[in-house]
């Protein structure tokens, strides 16, 4: 059993102010404060103590919290939210109480906490990168909705073509009546769109000299440079797994279960892990199983499953093949090693 800390420090983080709730070895309450979540804050509040063991709940701030704490030289626990009950369905919640548990439970045993593993600085803003990069995306593709839906009300339409270049494409095609009526729209699409093709070089540049592990699994068909990134960015340390098939429960892909006595439903994926990454895995997913899908024995695997019949098989075997493809993606990353898209069938037929 480990032994306690001597002093035990919860912190329940806040956008403005913190509470923390300090315990002595004995787990009495020896001092409660409250300081400004900030750098400074903290470094009046933190940095002149002994080290201590000291607990957050996860959140924005938990994770350059956890760093600079960290860096005073303490022992920063993250507690995963959706693991205590004892907090997120207390009857009484305040901040004060909330400090004081998150402190109880760290001093008896921080396994009881699931503890969050929080990725580096430089891999954060990679990702942050990534992420508004993905912002943006969404954000196109709402306004090309937009000028669709407002052009069909009028009995026009506007032909099929790559995002990139819609604002050109619809610029051409509409009448005198709906051109004045959609041009700050199509300008910001356009603008939108230089901003896209920018963060994309900005990403491939930053894989190629920082992550060239991420470079590595592009070579599974249908993962591009984003997909790749985002998972090596999301693990980060890919050691941290004792095996590769545990990949797809931490990404949420795995499902649920709610085993009590003889009974043990069949329930869906417990959605648990980073919802970027996962959404990027289940559309490499339906890009393999879809008709511009190159021959692979992923395909093959994803079409045995979807061809089983029943309403959701399709559903089942997306979900499934993404699953799948974390695993793969992971034992590439761990061994160095060369993907062969037909191992299984001897590699006697690749498709162009």
């Amino acid at each position: 059993m480990t032994t306690p800390p001597m002093v035990t420090i919860g912190i329940d983080l806040g956008d403005r102010n913190s509470v923390l709730c300090v315990l002595d070895a004995a787990g009495t309450v020896q001092e409660r404060q409250v300081c400004p979540t900030t750098r400074g804050g903290f470094t009046v509040a933190l940095q002149s103590r002994p080290p201590a063991r000291v607990i957050v709940e996860v959140g924005p701030h938990s994770p350059w919290v956890s760093r600079l704490l960290r860096d005073f030289g303490h022992e920063v626990i993250v507690a995963n939210a959706r693991r205590i009950p004892l907090i997120t369905t207390a009857t009484r919640k305040s901040d004060p109480v909330d400090a004081e548990m998150l402190a109880r439970l760290g001093r008896v045993d921080p396994a009881l906490l699931a503890p969050i593993h929080h990725r580096s600085e430089a891999a954060h803003l990679a990702l942050a990168e990534l992420r508004a990069r993905d912002a943006l995306v969404r954000a196109r593709t709402q306004l090309i909705n937009h000028v669709r839906g407002t052009v069909k009300a009028f009995g026009e339409q506007l032909p099929a073509a790559p995002a990139c270049s819609f604002h050109r494409h619809a610029a051409a095609r509409l009448s005198p009546l709906l051109q004045p009526v959609v041009a700050s729209v199509l300008a910001a699409l356009a603008t939108l769109s230089e901003q896209i093709r920018g963060a994309e070089r900005r990403l491939g540049a930053l894989a190629r000299e920082h992550f060239p592990e991420a470079m590595h699994l592009q070579q599974v068909p249908g993962v591009g440079p984003v997909t790749a990134l985002a998972f090596v960015l999301t693990l980060e340390d890919p050691h941290r797994f004792a095996t590769s098939r545990s990949v797809g429960a931490y990404l949420g892909l795995c499902s649920r279960r709610d085993q009590s006595s003889g009974r043990d439903p069949q329930l869906r994926i417990s959605k648990a892990g980073d919802p970027f990454v996962r959404r990027l895995l289940v559309t490499a997913a339906q890009y393999i199983l879809g008709p511009f899908g190159p021959d692979t024995d992923l395909r093959r695997w994803g079409l045995q499953l979807a061809a089983q019949g029943g309403k959701y098989a399709k559903r089942r075997a997306v979900v499934a093949l993404a699953r799948k493809l974390a695993t793969i993606l992971h034992h590439l990353w761990i061994t160095g090693a060369t993907y062969r898209p037909l191992r299984l069938a001897g590699d006697t037929h690749v498709a162009a």
